[in-house]
């Protein structure tokens, strides 16, 4: 790995670049968050004090956007002034919707029989649309850089998680026991923390990554290093939706008892123990935090290389999964 040390007039140039350049207003992402929580909080509080079923789509679609909407906040306020706050609404609504909207068209006959393979076939249509989603409201921008291609992916990857949480948190809303608001704020918290390090996440490393290679070729454009970190996204994805399978099973190997396997044998559910029941939770977690971990520190990688790119200091061509980084 060479080191490089940016010459007095690169530095010149970033800092020129940088005055000229107005960092993007708006309320902080801290105070959006506070503000949005206190309202679910209290519309929560106030709907299981009248028990008024008329907000309840309030206490959904408030807990389901809360959390997207100020990483979404955050995000826009480090990208440059190409991307505009209509531009990033453009990309959480426009971007969200038609990736939910596509994605459910796209596997509704396949989930009908689910096979060994359909959490990878979920991540790699999920991501898909998704990407098409942002190639199709980021056409016609007049430059691309990879900073400005993670923060539209976020908000891409942020208003479907939003609109897929609000779904998620409808269908909780009906038990075996009739309507349940406990079970809908309990899929929202749920939900809400695991937010950061999903679909937001995941496209927004495809985003960087689709800018990139649009700012060298000055156009949108699929190429091989596109389609590699889409292949990387879309196994997270499937590894972050497979995780409860592979826990069970990792359980029953650890564990399991022959009685256990021949349930198992016989299409029935064996019957846990507490012992399993608590390593499987375990199992369950850690999975989730090792996916969460590794997008983390790939997102952390290519922001890094994005202002990079931007003061100068990387020059080289590669923007593959096996291109390398100066520092």
């Amino acid at each position: 790995m060479a080191t490089v040390i940016p010459s007095a007039a690169a530095g010149s140039a970033q800092t020129a670049r940088s005055k000229a350049r107005p960092a993007n207003q708006g309320p902080g992402w801290g105070r959006i968050f506070l503000g949005g929580l206190a309202l679910w909080v209290a519309t929560v509080v106030v709907t299981f004090a009248t028990g008024n079923p008329n907000l309840v789509p309030t206490v959904i679609l408030v807990g389901s956007f809360l959390v997207p909407v100020t990483f979404v906040a955050y995000a826009f306020q480090r990208a440059d002034a190409v991307v505009n706050a209509q531009r990033i609404f453009t990309a959480f609504i426009y971007g969200g919707t038609l990736g939910i909207l596509g994605a459910s068209l796209l596997e509704a006959e396949f989930l009908k029989q689910p096979a060994a393979g359909a959490y990878l076939y979920v991540g790699l249509i999920e991501e898909a649309v998704k990407l098409a989603a942002l190639w199709l409201v980021a056409r016609r921008l007049p430059r691309y850089t990879m900073r400005d291609g993670i923060v539209l992916g976020a908000a891409v990857g942020f208003g479907f998680a939003a609109l897929e949480s609000a779904g998620y948190a409808f269908n909780a809303l009906f038990t075996m026991n009739g309507l349940s608001l406990l079970s809908v704020v309990e899929t929202e918290l749920l939900r809400g923390v695991l937010a950061p390090v999903g679909h937001g996440l995941w496209t927004a490393i495809l985003g960087g990554a689709l800018f990139a290679a649009a700012a060298r070729h000055r156009r949108l454009r699929l190429t091989g290093g596109v389609v590699g970190w889409y292949l990387l996204v879309a196994g997270l994805h499937a590894l972050w939706d497979s995780s409860r399978v592979v826990a069970v099973w990792l359980t029953l190997l650890l564990t399991g008892t022959q009685v256990q396997f021949a349930m198992v044998q016989l299409g029935r559910v064996p019957v846990p123990t507490d012992t399993q029941l608590h390593l499987f939770t375990a199992l369950n977690w850690t999975l989730l935090v090792i996916d969460a971990l590794i997008g983390l520190l790939v997102l952390r990688s290519r922001w890094r290389r994005a202002t990079a790119l931007e003061a100068g200091v990387d020059q080289g061509p590669g923007s593959g999964l096996g291109a390398s980084s100066r520092t």
